[in-house]
């Protein structure tokens, strides 16, 4: 992978962790009008909402063209944005949004697991130490504010679980853009669980009429925390891969922390700071993962954003093309890739997903 496309890849995952971060926050001041279900729904309207109009503009409307896309995107729907989000707010109901946020990071580990057992990636000793860290700090904060209950403590692991599910899944999809991956997820995420939630039971709190500033700022939450920050993260994923896009997306309980001092009135402590330094830390050690061996690819078909010559080149694509782009400028098309045994530094993407020996090192 490429100098300048990692860069943009990491940039895209600290920016998605500072939106979703602020989410948690914002959440607990938006339950107390509307209830866990029919907020998990508007959040992911309000993603396909404001994604909706780059999907038009770009002539996107369709879902993945192959099954093997089409169904880990209903997994990625099913996990990611209908049991995920109900799992989180339920959790959030019960605890302190410092201890959520910060309980959260076990999606972190989470990936990085399932991601070995299940989805062929390789991972060195200093993104399992860096694992460490970022459970460590999780520790540290989740006590920080008091002990969440068991039941809601366990309903944010749950949460955990699907999202890392949910990142595995949408780091494979081909065929379609991120931005048109987050829109079908939550356009079907966000109708199905607000649907349920108004068959079920009363989805708005308090007041007899509906809580528009409520359901305005959910929405908006939504577009921002869900939308871009989900978009934002398949783009790293597809070019970092899932486990360490992850790593980076850990930094968003930090966010959490600022948003819950600026929006519900918590305090900074010691015990914040000195988690704050590990997870910095353990965020450091993912830059010292790439690792190089002979390696091969399987022939394969998709669509992703590349680039052909220039400093994002990584050199896994030279296929033909009517136009020719210009080098370095990025763009996105089906493409196919021919079978090919080569040698070169690496980290995890959607071109390295092939089998490592035992002895191979980070």
């Amino acid at each position: 992978m490429g100098t300048s496309h990692r860069k943009s890849a990491l940039i895209a995952a600290l920016l998605s962790a500072v939106l979703f971060g602020f989410s948690t926050p914002l959440a607990k001041l938006l339950l107390e009008h509307i209830s866990e279900g029919a907020l998990a729904g508007l959040f992911y309207l309000g993603a396909a909402l404001g994604l909706a109009p780059f999907v038009i503009k770009r002539g996107e409307l369709h879902l993945p063209r192959d099954k093997k896309s089409r169904r880990y995107l209903a997994g990625a729907a099913l996990f990611g944005g209908m049991l995920g989000p109900v799992l989180l707010l339920a959790g959030l109901a019960l605890s302190a949004a410092t201890s959520v946020s910060m309980l959260l990071n076990l999606e972190t580990v989470a990936t990085a697991i399932l991601g070995v057992l299940f989805f062929r990636e390789h991972l060195g000793r200093w993104t399992w130490v860096a694992n460490a860290g970022v459970a460590t700090a999780g520790v540290l904060l989740s006590f920080e504010h008091g002990r969440p209950s068991l039941l809601g403590g366990a309903l944010v692991a749950a949460a955990g679980l699907a999202w890392a599910l949910d990142n595995q899944f949408t780091s494979l999809i081909d065929g379609i853009s991120p931005i048109a991956s987050t829109f079908w997820k939550g356009l079907i995420a966000g109708s199905v669980n607000f649907g349920l939630a108004c068959l079920f039971g009363a989805p708005f709190l308090g007041a007899a009429s509906l809580p528009l500033l409520a359901i305005g700022g959910a929405l908006a939450v939504g577009a921002l925390s869900f939308g871009a920050s989900i978009t934002l993260y398949i783009t790293s994923a597809q070019g970092l891969g899932a486990s360490r896009a992850q790593m980076v997306f850990a930094s968003a309980p930090f966010f959490g922390v600022l948003g819950s001092i600026l929006f519900v009135g918590e305090h900074f402590s010691l015990m914040q700071g000195a988690a704050a330094l590990i997870l910095s830390m353990s965020l450091a050690l993912f830059f010292f993962d790439a690792h190089e061996h002979e390696h091969e690819h399987e022939e394969t078909e998709h669509n992703h954003a590349h680039t052909h010559g220039g400093p994002g080149d990584d050199n896994h694509h030279d296929h033909p093309h009517d136009t020719p782009p210009g080098p370095g400028e990025k763009h996105a098309h089906p493409h196919r890739h021919a079978p090919a045994l080569h040698t070169h530094a690496h980290w995890p993407d959607l071109h390295h997903r092939h089998p490592h020996k035992p002895k191979t090192g980070g």
